[in-house]
């Protein structure tokens, strides 16, 4: 299964491309979308379109594991990072890859065993799973790979597979 991994964002949207195989890892990719702040909103979210395109047809993931929004302070960022984190799931969708979605609160459990984690003992146990020398960069990178991992350990639960049965 090749999963990728999102942290979305306006500025920044973190990427973590994973195969998850017999319980095995293996990085194809991750890195960041950028844009810059003084471009114009609607140019940013068409960069991001595009640069998510680029990302879904060279990979093909089976995937798309997401973070679900939860703002409680700015909501002109808030709004924002909806915009963007819209137009990431219509790329998705036009490709065929089925979305997944998770809480802070659930990634954390399922990387750490601890959903109450600070932010660095998630990075440092996706640095260690993934057999990486360093936690990646930027932040929001990283946090697009622990994406990755909580939907390969979630994915194989029963959980999981009884969440998809029909009705």
């Amino acid at each position: 299964m090749i999963i990728l991994g999102i942290d979305p964002g306006y500025a920044i949207v973190g990427y973590g491309v994973l195969e998850y195989q017999n319980n095995r890892f293996r990085i194809l990719d991750f890195g960041a979308i950028t844009t810059p702040a003084e471009m114009e909103f609607s140019l940013r979210l068409k960069s991001i379109y595009g640069d998510m395109c680029f990302l879904l047809d060279k990979y093909h993931p089976d995937a798309m594991s997401i973070e679900k929004l939860f703002f409680n302070t700015n909501q002109k960022t808030a709004i924002d990072v909806a915009e963007a984190r819209g137009v990431i799931l219509l790329a998705a969708q036009q490709y065929n890859a089925e979305i997944f979605e998770y809480t802070p609160l659930q990634v954390k459990q399922s990387v750490v065993g601890y959903g109450r984690a600070e932010k660095k003992q998630v990075q440092e146990m996706t640095k260690s799973i993934l057999g990486l020398n360093r936690v990646p960069k930027p932040d929001d990178t990283a946090d697009a790979l622990a994406l990755a991992l909580c939907h390969a350990h979630c994915s194989g639960s029963l959980f999981s597979a009884i969440k998809q049965l029909p009705n």
